[in-house]
């Protein structure tokens, strides 16, 4: 009799990816990243340990939206005092924040629990095309589309 294989943590190796994120669409890109970061695209994935690895996204000023959405689709924060209901438009949001943008569209996608924030750490995002992670010798990942 089989027994099904269950990833352990300490068993997981972790590889780092670069992705450049110019030209590509928002959506299609926060989906593949946020596969890589739940490890789905392992053999070895279980889906109660973390077994993804870590993603740094560049250029993510250069992300693209489609349709209408840079001056339709609004971004909602509150501060926490009463009225204190802030709205940003994706087209503020790209200009001021890119790399927020990026990481909303992710961690949106990550399970919404503890694995879920500690998959969401492994998410590097950079405005620019510089990024302070070259010690760990990243590879560049094409991604589809």
């Amino acid at each position: 009799m089989r027994t099904t294989f269950m990833a352990k943590p300490n068993e997981v190796e972790r590889k780092w990816y670069v992705v450049d994120a110019e030209g590509q669409t928002l959506g299609r890109l926060s989906s593949e990243v946020a596969s890589i970061l739940r490890g789905k695209h392992k053999p070895i994935f279980t889906p109660n340990v973390d077994t993804g690895d870590h993603v740094i996204i560049i250029n993510a000023s250069k992300i693209v939206l489609t349709g209408k959405k840079l001056q339709d689709k609004i971004y909602y924060r509150h501060t926490n005092h009463p009225g204190g209901l802030k709205q940003t438009t994706a087209g503020e949001m790209l200009q001021n924040k890119p790399e927020r943008m990026l990481e909303l569209a992710i961690k949106g996608m990550l399970p919404k629990n503890t694995l879920g924030r500690k998959q969401g750490m492994k998410l590097h995002v950079y405005a620019g095309s510089e990024h302070k992670h070259q010690a760990q010798k990243p590879e560049v990942l094409e991604l589809r589309g």
